[in-house]
């Protein structure tokens, strides 16, 4: 049977979570505070095997609770239960101590699986910001140069227009007909999200794309 110590400043939710967890045959609450001072009295004299800790507390935040109850429970695994879905809170919270994170929202189904995954070992971290964590850990893939999204032959007719050919000279130039210069000029604009020549004739300068080969 696994001790908890329950940790929240909403009466009405403690109560709710005792009742959910007592009902559980291998989980047991043993003690309830609403405030920091009173979680660091009940966790040194309890040593549960789990803390449930809300970060929003009374008087202070539970962040700030986590290295004390560390410090004067330390075998007592610590699984924050919050509202705050933000993965700045799960950095601090697991960086102080924390071996779980769940919120407040998730089905009571979740959080009895969150409870057992921390009190056998494991890291629990809601899902939704598991994969918030994973998309800032994996490395960003580099923005595609808006040039280099061009077929060759938009970039082709792109350039000779920047260098003042009209669409026949062109056309005659790539062999093409002159209505396909013009979608290959609309295209590639577009493409560039440029709407006159003036424009095009610019980003051709800042890009270095009119220096001689």
């Amino acid at each position: 049977m696994s001790s908890i110590l329950l940790v929240d400043d909403h009466a009405v939710l403690r109560a709710g979570l005792r009742l959910l967890l007592d009902g559980q045959p291998d989980l047991r609450v043993i003690g309830e505070a609403e405030d920091v001072r009173t979680a660091v009295v009940q966790a040194t004299t309890l040593q549960p095997d789990l803390i449930l800790l809300d970060l929003s507390l009374t008087g202070s935040s539970g962040l700030a609770a986590i290295p004390a109850l560390r410090t004067v429970a330390p075998h007592s695994r610590i699984l924050v239960l919050t509202m705050h879905d933000d993965e700045g809170y799960v950095r601090q919270a697991l960086a102080t101590g924390a071996n779980g994170y769940v919120l407040k929202r998730a089905a009571d189904a979740e959080l009895i699986a969150a409870i057992r995954a921390v009190l056998r070992g494991e890291l629990y971290i809601h899902p939704a910001l598991t994969r918030q964590l994973l998309e800032d850990l994996l490395p960003q893939t580099p923005a595609l140069n808006p040039w280099e999204s061009l077929s060759e032959r938009e970039r082709e007719v792109l350039l000779l227009v920047a260098r003042g050919y009209t669409a026949a000279e062109i056309a005659e130039q790539l062999s093409l007909s002159p209505k396909t210069v013009e979608t290959y000029r609309t295209r590639g604009m577009e493409k560039l999200g440029l709407r006159s020549r003036a424009a095009l004739v610019q980003y051709a300068l800042n890009h270095n794309l009119l220096t001689p080969t």
